[in-house]
């Protein structure tokens, strides 16, 4: 098997500035593509290879096979969350998933071999001269001619040429601009291309990033999203791809109270972008007194607190002295988080998490990383009519997809919540995360149960009403329930968990 020479890969590292990438390999050609990038490592395939070193020196084609693939890491995309915007704009044109694909990575191609020929002196031309092409192709080199001036032995195209030297590939502020002009050019050999089952000779560009750029990706695409629709719709065309990743698990089911996959990684992406304050467990204290400092005795205090080694035997008032005692405290080796249970509201009143964004699941995922984040474990109660069976238990797990499953639920039915479905999860130290519009129909009996119980409560209302009026009202003497209300995305991030009044570090 060839090799690359190392004197090659340090050239070309140098000249795009040392980018943190792996020694490439050469690999026995099983794809089509000259070229394949995984995760960073770039592979150069043995055939093509061998094919065009008949034509130009083999250590020129590398070079050439090298600028391309790095200038993908370094210039564009650079990294998941670019190239998704691009996706977009392509869709947007094509209608059409694989078209855009395509048109993606032939955009992409342009910028790069564009960058690298106008800024690094690439070889990049002559790969291109010699290389086997396809109408695609064919139509590129047409167009490196005229922008590049260098002679690439095709001729024709002058129309569509002529079309597709307007667009700033450089420009990257104009790449949304320059993609939707560039797809809806090449729309109609693009199906052609797919019809005839041909391909692109550098691949396709879905296997470059690694698991920490997809992760940033999806998290840039679910906060500019206009809703958990449109990001599902985008996510579900990469489906495979994130499969291979480990983003997507097996697909659940459509019937009444299911989710997808990709609405969960659509609140999943929201919830790990803010941080909500959580307050530990205090120190507990012991009850027992123990003696701490002297003060003077005095007739009316008791003569058994007298400490007679410092009196010196003598019962006299302003020489004698007694013991000022203190309740001694156990302190936990650290402060220490308790579990959680999850409270959702996913009744007919509630925002469909489907199909806009829901602020109840958004922050109860939010209230669900806090606690996972501090080794905690987490259940949920997802109730719409719970006397009907609208409603799901998921115990105790630091399972995160079930647990956002199980956030995910919609539904939609009446606003009935049991409270002894609540004893079911009840353990030492479990704060609950309580969050509703407060539209309850059996509200006298939530009432009761919430001023029963001494457990941490954060109860967070969507939305301004008289039932949350009324829930205020009806638990105000509760220091050990704090109260939030939740209007727009922006409130999320204000609501502490656990907290309580004073009185409470007592009782613990």
């Amino acid at each position: 098997m060839k090799q690359i020479p190392k004197s090659t890969w340090i050239k070309i590292r140098k000249k795009h500035l040392f980018p943190p990438l792996p020694f490439p390999k050469v690999k026995k050609g099983q794809e089509r593509a000259a070229l394949e990038i995984k995760d960073k490592q770039i592979y150069i395939d043995e055939n093509f290879l061998s094919q065009i070193s008949k034509k130009m020196q083999e250590n020129d084609a590398i070079e050439a096979l090298l600028d391309h693939a790095i200038a993908h890491y370094t210039f564009c995309p650079w990294d998941f969350a670019t190239y998704l915007k691009l996706y977009a704009e392509a869709k947007k044109v094509s209608k059409n998933k694989d078209i855009a694909k395509r048109a993606t990575d032939y955009f992409m191609d342009v910028v790069v071999d564009t960058y690298c020929v106008k800024e690094k002196e690439s070889n990049i031309p002559s790969l291109y001269k010699y290389m086997e092409k396809g109408k695609i192709e064919q139509v590129m080199c047409a167009l490196y001619q005229k922008i590049w001036g260098k002679d690439l032995n095709v001729s024709g195209f002058d129309e569509l040429v002529r079309k597709l030297m307007r667009i700033p590939y450089i420009n990257k502020k104009r790449w949304k601009e320059g993609i939707r002009r560039f797809t809806h050019i090449l729309k109609p050999l693009l199906e052609e291309q797919i019809y005839q089952s041909a391909s692109s000779p550098f691949g396709d560009h879905r296997s470059l990033f690694s698991k920490d750029s997809i992760d940033k990706g999806l998290m840039e695409l679910a906060l500019s999203s206009s809703s958990p629709q449109a990001f599902g719709e985008l996510v579900n065309d990469f489906k495979e791809e994130l499969q291979e990743k480990g983003f997507f698990g097996n697909e659940v089911g459509r019937g009444r109270g299911q989710e997808s996959m990709a609405n969960i990684l659509y609140y999943m992406k929201l919830a790990q972008r803010y941080t909500l304050s959580l307050k530990k467990l205090p120190e507990k204290k012991s009850g027992s007194i123990y003696p701490h400092s002297h003060s003077p005795w005095e007739i009316e205090k008791p003569y058994q607190d007298i400490d007679i080694w410092t009196s010196f035997g003598k019962f006299l008032p302003g020489l004698t002295q007694v013991w000022n005692r203190r309740e001694g405290e156990i302190l936990y080796l650290e402060e220490k988080v308790p579990n959680c249970l999850i409270i959702i509201d996913s009744s007919g009143s509630m925002t469909d998490p489907r199909r806009n964004l829901s602020y109840a699941v958004l922050g109860a995922a939010c209230a669900c990383e806090a606690y996972l984040k501090h080794g905690s474990k987490v259940a949920v109660y997802n109730f719409s009519d719970a006397e009907v069976g609208g409603k799901y238990l998921l115990p105790f797990t630091q399972d995160r997809i079930a647990i956002y499953k199980s956030l995910c639920k919609y539904f939609g039915g009446g606003t009935y919540l049991r409270p002894t479905d609540i004893k079911f999860f009840e353990c030492d130290d479990m704060d609950i995360f309580f969050i509703t519009d407060m539209k309850i129909s059996n509200f006298s009996d939530v009432v009761s149960y919430f001023n029963n119980i001494e457990n941490r409560v954060t109860a967070v209302h969507i939305g301004e009403s008289i039932h949350s009026q009324r829930f205020a009202l009806s638990v105000s003497k509760k220091n050990n329930i704090s109260l939030y209300h939740v209007q727009k995305r922006e409130d999320i991030p204000k609501i502490v968990l656990g907290k309580v009044k004073e009185y409470l570090h007592q009782a613990f």
